[in-house]
């Protein structure tokens, strides 16, 4: 079995930059464990795995070590890679069905923007050994359906922490994204995102947490349109955009790799 698959840096415009996804155009369904398998052979954040179906294409997305619910850049590299490699013109909407209901993109220019889910945030009491952790003292702690939400200071504390990602791995949920204000007025607000229990120690830039983060900040700052940084070592810009019960996520993307899975 030959399968065409493509590496994309999503939420970038440099090459080597964002967050890597591979992504995977299938014929039709494929077997879990293979997809795993796949996703395991990678070696990346998550990879998407894709297929026509009637009304748009079904979407998956699995990292090392598990399928997760919701993906922001492999959706956005998915698109990314339908548009640029001519298997959708590019006035037509990317529709995505997924585990998280139906997501669609639009090519806008050189942007991509997603619409997603607006994910809830709760108050919720910091787990054992989270702070410890993260090494930073919570200002905030909330709660996703899939991950915590930490607030602290500064933006600098943000950038700089250096968390016990064996400690992180022992708490019960997804991810821990930890955010702060933006410290000028290029970025509304900064985060960087921790998911070792999903089998990635840092997320480079997440979508799927600017779901929430968007929400959360949008409320604090009194704003509808945010410009979002993700501080990892490779970095991120995302664009938000709140519409009520969801959220659009504006990202640039480059393909870095082209080729055929062989097994």
């Amino acid at each position: 079995m030959e399968v065409a698959i493509y590496q994309v840096d999503a939420f970038t415009e440099e090459a080597f930059a964002g967050n890597p996804a591979a992504v995977c155009l299938l014929e039709g369904p494929a077997d879990d464990a293979w997809m795993q398998n796949v996703g395991r052979e990678m070696d990346l954040s998550e990879t998407a795995f894709l297929y026509r179906v009637d009304d748009g294409f079904d979407l998956r997305w699995f990292t090392p070590a598990v399928e997760v619910e919701l993906c922001g850049h492999a959706t956005l590299a998915s698109a990314h890679v339908l548009y640029t490699e001519g298997y959708l013109p590019a006035d037509e909407e990317a529709r995505f069905h997924t585990k998280s209901g139906l997501l669609t993109a639009e090519r806008c220019g050189e942007w991509l923007e997603l619409d997603f889910p607006a994910l809830r945030v709760e108050p919720a009491e910091a787990p054992a050994g989270l702070a410890a952790a993260l090494g930073v003292e919570p200002g905030y702690v909330g709660k996703t359906r899939f991950d915590y939400l930490v607030e602290v200071g500064a933006a600098d504390t943000v950038k700089d922490m250096k968390p016990d990602i064996g400690g992180l791995r022992a708490i019960q949920v997804r991810g821990v994204m930890v955010t702060a204000r933006g410290a000028s007025g290029e970025y509304d607000f900064v985060s960087r995102f921790f998911a070792p229990g999903a089998g990635i120690d840092e997320d480079p830039v997440t979508g799927s947490a600017h779901c929430a983060l968007g929400p959360y900040w949008g409320a604090k700052l009194g704003k509808e349109e945010m410009v979002a940084y993700q501080a990892s070592a490779r970095g991120g810009v995302v664009r938000v955009w709140l519409a009520g019960d969801r959220v659009r996520l504006g990202g640039k993307a480059v393909t870095v790799l082209r080729g055929k899975l062989l097994a």
